[in-house]
């Protein structure tokens, strides 16, 4: 009885962890989630209000809108796409790990540039500004082509993909058509072969005849046999009497 009651409280107590664990993680990933969305509202007011300062504001205030407008839609655009990258080529981790150190720089020029927004003495801002204006030149410059090298590998890669895929579409075509070839082939006669002999009690002009081989003799003399008989054959004194063959 006892172990039955510390199997169901060891039960209980793992539930009641488990629980807690779920209730943590999940509060966790709901705090995420607002923080990410209180950021990105964040980020979207701003950018709207630079934006609207860029346009209402003459003189160095509204080129440092400017400025840190273009700024942060370079290092944003550029983040997305190595992030969405990564996942399907490892190989942009080097180049996230690059645009991870020219972050540092790019949110050192932001600060920067934010600080200015509100500076009073409007000399030395005009004189600050072409340091300003070349810095943010080249992070965004230098943004922009890790961006435009990912999205050309990408585009590369998905080119050579169709070019395999189209290639092995072509090949299975051929071979669901292959029907085709077998008719043309089969309706095609094939080629005559040299006329054989006719077979018997067909003409002579429907044959092939080959000349007989005669012997030309003058006219009016009869024809001899082909092989002369013994009697018919002319004696010499010299010869000897056939003798009779014996019959025993």
């Amino acid at each position: 009885m006892e172990a039955v009651i510390a199997i169901v409280t060891l039960l209980f107590v793992l539930l009641v962890v488990l629980g807690a664990y779920a209730t943590v993680k999940a509060v966790g990933a709901a705090k995420r989630g607002v923080d990410r969305t209180i950021t990105q509202a964040r980020r979207t007011v701003e950018d709207h209000t630079l934006r609207a300062k860029s346009f209402a504001q003459l003189g160095p205030a509204g080129e440092i809108a400017q400025l840190r407008l273009k700024l942060r839609t370079s290092m944003r655009a550029t983040q997305d796409a190595l992030h969405a990258g990564v996942a399907e080529d490892e190989s942009l981790k080097e180049s996230l790990g690059l645009f991870e150190r020219l972050s540092a720089h790019g949110h050192e020029l932001d600060a920067e540039l934010r600080r200015l927004e509100s500076e009073p003495d409007r000399a030395t801002l005009t004189e600050r500004l072409p340091g300003l204006r070349e810095r943010t030149e080249r992070i965004t410059k230098s943004a922009d082509s890790l961006r435009w090298a990912a999205r050309d590998r990408a585009r590369r890669f998905a080119e050579d993909d169709l070019d395999s895929l189209s290639t092995q579409i072509d090949m299975e075509a051929g071979a669901l058509r292959h029907w085709t070839t077998t008719e043309s082939t089969a309706t095609t006669p094939p080629p005559p072969w040299p006329e054989a002999p006719a077979a018997d009690g067909a003409t002579v002009t429907d044959r092939q005849i080959w000349p007989e081989a005669t012997e030309s003799r003058p006219a009016g003399e009869p024809t001899r046999p082909a092989i002369t008989p013994p009697s018919a054959r002319p004696t010499y004194p010299w010869q000897k009497k056939p003798r009779p063959e014996s019959t025993t």
